[in-house]
């Protein structure tokens, strides 16, 4: 499989040093005192710091200085950050106030773009190498040397996500079109099973059922989203659905469920939609692909409570907020932030 991340992108970045210069505007209080802070993954701008409050009003707050950010999420009072270049790394962060850079650890691997905590290790997916990079977190949340690097068997293997899934370590990978499942114990992973999807599907990432039998993949090459059956660490697909109506060349990218694991959301990117299945587990049920009010919706999440969808619009520079029926599962845009090169949230 000859397509590069970087090639679907349309995006070409230098690679250049880490930088540890933060800068944090004051937080304007205005209306945003029952919201939360959100962060902003990117292509070279720095980890947007932003505000929003309980309609979806987004504030700009800050920047956190460091290399393509492209995906960011937060464990307490720590931030990580991969940083997706050639030579790729991962950087950790103190928020506990001011923020505060700990260190950067190289994965060893070429263009990370996911990650997660996992136990008391954090674990990167290796894009352009198509490995899974393994490093201990300190007591203080600063990384420690990495401790494994599992590269996936393939022609062209991308490595695109890591999740946890009770013992077990679940990763997607767009370029094998395999999803592999791993125990981790004294910082190495350990193989226990690969499921296979058809070949040219490509998957991208997963979300797995509240009741953990079913997990939902969205499919990057081809356009569907795969339903497979999970037990054990065996991931079995079942069925699949296409994620938009026939029409412009479409990319599946994030794909969320809501905590009541009623309704499953997939951004589209190119239809530029956020389509919506009603699920009773097994089954899914398209209802709806509304517009995702910008270009190329990389990634999306929820607010806490569930009542939001934020939806991060790489090409069209915004983040736009919807409400979220939680009866019907139905989406309302009400409102549009602009930010650069966005693409991913964290909230």
């Amino acid at each position: 499989m000859s397509l590069t991340r970087r090639a679907l992108l349309g995006f070409s970045a230098a690679i250049v040093p880490i930088h540890h210069r933060i800068t944090q505007e004051p937080l304007r209080r205005e209306g945003s005192g029952v919201g939360g802070t959100m962060y902003l993954g990117t292509y070279g701008d720095g980890i947007g710091i932003a505000r929003y409050d309980a309609e979806g009003r987004i504030t700009k707050t800050g920047t956190i200085d460091v290399p393509d950010p492209s995906f960011v999420i937060r464990e307490g009072n720590f931030l990580y950050a991969v940083n997706e270049q050639d030579a790729g790394a991962v950087t950790a962060i103190d928020i506990s106030a001011s923020p505060r850079m700990l260190n950067r650890q190289p994965t060893k691997g070429s263009g990370p773009c996911h990650l997660a905590k996992i136990g008391d290790h954090q674990l990167t997916a290796n894009y352009g190498s198509g490995d899974i990079a393994v490093h201990p977190i300190n007591p203080d949340g600063s990384l420690g040397q990495q401790t494994d690097l599992v590269k996936h068997e393939g022609s062209a293997p991308h490595a695109h996500q890591v999740v946890q899934a009770g013992e077990y370590v679940l990763a997607v990978d767009l370029g094998t079109d395999s999803l592999y499942a791993y125990t981790l114990a004294t910082g190495k992973l350990t193989l226990q099973h690969q499921a296979k999807l058809a070949t040219g599907t490509g998957p991208r990432h997963l979300v797995l059922h509240p009741s953990g039998q079913y997990a939902y993949v969205a499919d990057e090459l081809n356009s569907t989203v795969t339903i497979c059956g999970y037990a054990d660490g065996v991931l079995t697909p079942l069925s699949t659905l296409p994620t938009a109506p026939t029409g412009p060349q479409n990319y599946p990218g994030e794909v969320l469920m809501s905590a009541d694991g009623r309704f499953v959301y997939v951004t589209n990117r190119g239809h530029n939609s956020v389509a919506i299945f009603r699920t009773d587990g097994a089954g899914l049920e398209p209802i709806g692909t509304p517009s995702c009010g910008g270009d190329w919706p990389r990634h999306a999440a929820f607010d806490p409570t569930g009542g939001l969808l934020f939806v991060a619009n790489q090409k069209s520079n915004n983040v736009t907020t919807f409400r979220v029926d939680r009866t019907t599962g139905a989406l309302t845009q009400t409102g549009d932030f602009s930010t650069p090169s966005p693409v991913c949230v964290n909230v």
